[in-house]
């Protein structure tokens, strides 16, 4: 199984939510060789439930996931945090959901949680915690106390740093990793499909439950598999989501214009 731990589901979350372009990402992270995805949405994305509510009503239920037309769909969420940097979270579909309410005072820029804050309010639902792309720029994570630090369940081998420096990206996660005794997992951080498949992990079957995955990661009973093509799969996607954000502002239809529907 393929599975690639760090995606989101919309072009980009100030955005409205499209049902069709979610579609279209899904379809091609197939397409891209992808088995499962972490559905890891920006918490305070605009229509955060309605993504889940669309996956929800078209996918057919396995386990803690979905099946989207064969894609197998494990819910999640990226969280800011008051630090400066994201925290992903991984998790049973209505535990996601309900953490995602209860993060609403805390959404805006100002407003962010410290993660002690949030890590104690996830230590209440059955989900597994991630340190995301733990090196970029702007944010502090590898800065938190140690006792913080080891409340980390795994960390972000990020494809969008990977294709920025990957030696150094490399060397500083799976020192974080080792240090901490923690899984490195990598992540695409996807907005546009172009992305899918920088990174991506090999895990040896099947898995349709959080508490499995979580053995097999602690087990380090995978593989982590990075593209020859990584730096320009993530530079092709950058310029095109720019480019369809664009169209968006100027009060086009991107959606369309991916998809060619607007041909003579």
């Amino acid at each position: 199984m393929y599975l690639d731990f760090h995606t989101h589901g919309k072009l980009a979350k100030k955005l409205p939510f499209s049902e069709e372009y979610t579609r279209w990402l899904f379809s091609e992270a197939k397409t891209a060789g992808l088995d499962a995805l972490c559905l890891t949405e920006h918490f305070n994305t605009l229509g955060f439930a309605q993504i889940y509510q669309y996956i929800k009503e078209n996918s057919e239920s396995d386990g803690e996931t979905f099946l989207f037309h064969g894609l197998r769909i494990f819910p999640g969420m990226e969280t800011d945090i008051a630090e400066g940097g994201h925290v992903l979270t991984i998790g049973p579909m209505e535990a996601i959901l309900e953490l995602n309410r209860r993060l609403e005072p805390y959404k805006e820029k100002g407003k962010f949680m410290c993660f002690e804050q949030l890590r104690d309010l996830f230590d209440e639902y059955p989900v597994i915690v991630g340190g995301a792309h733990p090196f970029r720029e702007g944010g502090h994570i590898p800065e938190l106390p140690e006792k913080q630090l080891y409340r980390f369940d795994f960390f972000d081998l990020n494809g969008k740093d990977i294709a920025e420096n990957r030696t150094v990206t490399e060397q500083r996660t799976y020192e974080l990793g080792r240090r901490y005794q923690k899984p490195v997992v990598g992540g695409s951080d996807t907005h546009q499909a172009v992305q899918y498949g920088c990174i991506r992990n090999r895990f040896q079957k099947e898995i349709n439950c959080f508490s499995e995955l979580f053995t097999e990661m602690k087990a380090s009973d995978y593989q982590t598999v990075i593209s020859d093509y990584a730096e320009f799969q993530v530079k092709t996607a950058g310029v095109l989501k720019c480019s369809l954000k664009e169209i968006h502002a100027l009060q086009g239809d991107y959606v369309s214009v991916l998809l060619g529907k607007n041909k003579e």
